[in-house]
C-alpha cells in the first residue's frame, strides 16, 4: 500500500506494511511506526470525476433503465478530506446521504487513452465516500451543489498499486455506526474501469493525481451528525470520517 503522510512539517509518500511506513522520497529511507504519523489524503486532485448510476443493483434498486453511457460529474479539489477526517454536515441541507465508490487514481497525464492501454495510466485505487446533499440535489435537478460541499469526498487510507490489485470482482461496503448498508461487488459494474477512463479521456486531459469514483451500489442512505461511517474495499482496506 502507499500513503500520504505528515511528520512534523514534512508531508511524504510511503509504502505501508505489518504498521509501519517507510519514506521513499528524494532517496530517504526513514521508516516509522504508522501511530506516529498523521494520515492525508492518498493523492492530491486537480479534479474529481464521478461517474452516476454505474452499479446495476442501484439501477434495479431505483428503477432506472441501464444508461447507454456513463453519467459524469466531478468534484473540486475542496471537497476532498481524509481517513479519519469530519465529514461537515452543511447548515442549508436537511438531507446528506453515503455512496461508497471505488476510485481510480490517476498515475500518468492522459488524454484520449483506448480501454486497452489504460494499465499504463493508473497508479493504483482508493476507497471513496461520494457523500452527497441529496435534498439539494433533488431540489436543484442538477448535481453540483449538492456534491461539492467541503469535506465530501473522504478518500482512503491508501491507495493499493495497479499491479497489486485487480478491480474486476471485489467485494465493496459502506457501514454507519458499524451497521452494513452496502454490500456488493465491483463485478455488478455497469461500465467498467478501461472503459471509463477511455471515455472520460476523450472529455478531458486526466493529470496524475486526479480521481475516478467508479458509481455506487445498492444501498445508499442517509447519514446523521455523530454518526461514523466506513466505507470498505477488499484488497484496499477501510476509510473512516465521522459527521459533525
Amino acid at each position: 500500500m502507499i500513503g500520504r503522510f505528515k511528520h512534523g512539517d514534512e508531508i511524504f509518500y510511503g509504502n505501508v506494511h505489518d504498521g509501519r511506513v517507510s519514506s521513499f522520497e528524494n532517496g530517504d529511507i526513514s521508516s516509522f511506526e504508522l501511530s506516529q504519523l498523521e494520515i492525508l489524503p492518498p493523492t492530491v486532485p486537480s479534479k474529481i470525476v464521478c461517474v452516476g448510476l454505474n452499479y446495476m443493483d442501484h439501477a434495479r434498486e431505483l428503477g432506472m433503465p441501464i444508461p447507454d453511457e456513463p453519467v459524469l460529474f466531478i468534484k473540486p479539489p475542496s471537497t476532498v478530506v481524509e481517513h479519519g477526517g469530519r465529514i461537515v454536515y452543511p447548515d442549508c441541507s436537511h438531507r446528506v446521504d453515503y455512496e461508497a465508490e471505488l476510485a481510480v487514481v490517476i498515475g500518468k497525464r492522459c488524454k484520449n487513452i483506448d480501454a486497452l492501454r489504460v494499465d499504463d495510466v493508473i497508479a493504483g485505487y482508493t476507497c471513496f465516500n461520494d457523500v452527497t446533499a441529496r435534498d439539494l440535489q433533488q431540489r436543484d435537478g442538477q448535481w453540483t451543489r449538492a456534491k461539492s460541499f467541503d469535506t465530501f469526498a473522504p478518500m482512503g487510507p491508501f491507495i493499493a498499486p495497479a499491479e497489486e490489485f485487480c478491480p474486476d470482482d471485489v467485494r465493496i461496503r459502506s457501514r454507519v455506526n458499524r451497521e452494513i448498508k452496502q454490500d456488493s461487488s465491483t463485478s455488478n459494474l455497469i461500465f467498467d474501469i478501461p472503459y471509463l477512463i477511455e471515455f472520460i479521456s476523450s472529455i478531458m486531459t486526466l493529470e496524475v493525481g486526479d480521481v475516478i469514483a467508479t458509481g455506487t451500489p445498492s444501498g445508499v442512505g442517509e447519514l446523521q451528525r455523530g454518526d461514523v461511517v466506513e466505507i470498505e474495499i477488499e484488497g484496499i482496506g477501510n476509510l473512516m470520517n465521522e459527521v459533525v
